[in-house]
């Protein structure tokens, strides 16, 4: 980790395959939770086995902390080296004339998604785990779905979940493009990754939002 923080080139290397990574779970995170919304037995299928599976929680679910870790470190390492190197200052903003609002205030929203990140894992990491090792409650198969919904019921956490997966969309428009560019992708289907990229960073965050809204539209009655 020294060694890496000391080269520009290698925080940016590893940012970049951080994300990806991070991405490639944001969708398979998405392909899950979704399903809570059309099918709800599945849901609570998926969620079990993701659950109580060894190879998921002692080697994936490690895997996946790492990389939410490695990857904040680096931008707020990679953040403080560019504020370091700028040494001429500006006496007059020029506004979006050499970045986009986006790239220039990626710690921006990249601290606000870790922000995020913080409540998710208590609604539900926390939760779970809790409920595993702490209460030692017995399996069972079907809690998911309910938990899940329960979670939406209080409006302003439903609205503090949109608000963030909207930030989260303006994260990967420049974040998720830029990794390729930093892992060197510059050829034939440049364009086409560009057009994918921004169709997920878009299609994803506003597929999470509708799943809180659903759900606190929908509440459980008992």
């Amino acid at each position: 980790m020294s060694g890496l923080l000391k080269s520009s080139i290698a925080r940016k290397v590893v940012m970049a395959l951080s994300g990806l990574f991070l991405v490639f779970f944001l969708g398979q995170h998405f392909v899950i939770n979704i399903t809570s919304v059309i099918a709800p037995d599945t849901f609570n299928t998926w969620s079990h086995f993701m659950g109580y599976n060894p190879l998921v929680q002692y080697i994936l679910q490690p895997i996946l902390i790492a990389g939410v870790i490695v990857h904040f470190v680096m931008g707020i390492a990679l953040e403080i080296k560019n504020n370091q190197a700028r040494s001429v200052k500006y006496a007059k903003y020029n506004g979006s004339a050499n970045a986009s609002w986006i790239s220039r205030n990626m710690i921006i929203t990249g601290l606000v998604v870790l922000a995020f990140l913080g409540l998710h894992m208590y609604d539900f990491w926390v939760h779970e785990m809790a409920y595993k090792y702490i209460e030692n409650n017995p399996e069972d198969p079907t809690r998911y779905y309910a938990e899940t919904v329960e979670k939406f019921e209080p409006l302003v956490r439903t609205i503090l979940y949109v608000i963030s997966f909207g930030l989260l969309a303006l994260h990967l428009l420049h974040g998720f493009a830029s990794s390729f560019q930093t892992m060197g992708v510059n050829n034939k289907y440049s364009p086409a990754i560009q057009t994918f990229t921004k169709i997920y960073a878009i299609a994803i965050p506003l597929g999470f939002a509708f799943i809180a809204i659903y759900h606190h539209l929908n509440p459980i009655t008992h």
